[in-house]
């Protein structure tokens, strides 16, 4: 039996997340200690205390996460037993390539802060957000955003999350005519997220070339094991394509699904998802029927799970 790694990404955070992980278990209790010496200040006290205002911005929720999935993925490495491969659900995909040692757990946490950080800001320079389109077809989502366009919005199709399921990223205008105009196309309902920004959009563009940048100086090998790509939904295993494909991953839409698919491709035959939530094991309802999907981001759930060898 091979295991997919499923990393969750910004929005499955939560005030007291890694908390109880770290108490039982002293991997994970050394993994919030190096993140906490690394970024200077006390993110493990953020996240298991908040507040939740501030855990919840971008700069903040995106370590978090980071660590508390690699907290966990340091507890259960033994037990999980063969890997197919891994993919993250945009900050996630920048998790899973720090689990396969495509750069230090150091490397990736000053990344993922400073991409937080990039991301906020060009939310603050131009005001954006998104939201989740339910009952319509990547299809007629596309009609949609090309429909906005012809008025002089922006508006793109962000994440691809399973049947049905489609998140919209632009600028608050074109958020708010969508809203009322995906009904019309027999959306089910529309549901705002709360973001800073359009993630996942061309309003991310001063972001990705500022964070291109910064991971020209951070070095990368080539991955430990298949890391399929949100951009292409294809692994990829050239450290400057992969440096490339993290970098345009701000501008393009998450094609979730077909990660699964690629997942699946390579032999998973259940999944894991490592972090705080469930997330990503509910969208597998739809993305992968009849496969089973682990949520390890506890002591009970690590607790309960299969040991495999």
């Amino acid at each position: 039996m091979k295991t997919g790694l499923l990393f969750p990404g910004q929005g499955s955070q939560h005030v007291g997340m890694g908390r109880t992980l770290a108490e039982r278990f002293p991997e994970a209790r050394r993994t919030f200690a190096e993140a906490d010496d690394i970024l200077g200040f006390g993110l493990s006290r953020l996240a298991w205390e908040g507040p939740e205002e501030l855990l919840t911005s971008t700069e903040n929720a995106q370590p978090a996460l980071y660590v508390h999935s690699l907290a966990a993925t340091r507890v259960v490495k033994g037990r999980i037993g063969p890997l197919a491969g891994a993919a993250g659900h945009s900050l996630g995909e920048l998790t899973a390539h720090a689990c396969a040692g495509t750069y230090t757990f150091a490397d990736g946490l000053r990344a993922v802060r400073r991409r937080g950080e990039l991301m906020a800001r060009a939310g603050d320079e131009t005001p954006g957000t998104m939201a989740a389109v339910l009952g319509l077809s990547v299809a007629r989502v596309d009609e949609l955003c090309r429909e906005a366009a012809r008025k002089g919005y922006t508006l793109v199709a962000a994440n691809l999350n399973a049947e049905g399921q489609v998140v919209v990223s632009g600028d608050v205008w074109g958020i708010s005519w969508a809203a009322t105009a995906a009904k019309k196309m027999g959306a089910k309902r529309i549901m705002p997220l709360k973001v800073s920004a359009a993630f996942h959009s061309p309003l991310m563009g001063p972001a990705a070339e500022q964070f291109g940048a910064m991971l020209a100086e951070v070095p990368f090998r080539r991955p430990s094991f298949p890391v399929v790509s949100n951009v292409t939904a294809r692994a990829a295993y050239d450290p400057d394509r992969i440096r490339e494909l993290l970098v345009q991953q701000l501008t393009s839409p998450v094609r979730w699904t077909e990660c699964i698919e690629a997942l699946k491709a390579l032999n998973a035959s259940r999944f894991a998802e490592l972090g705080p939530g469930k997330v990503l094991r509910g969208l597998n309802r739809r993305n992968a029927r009849g496969i089973p999907t682990l949520a390890l981001g506890t002591p009970e759930s690590i607790d309960s799970m299969e040991i495999c060898t």
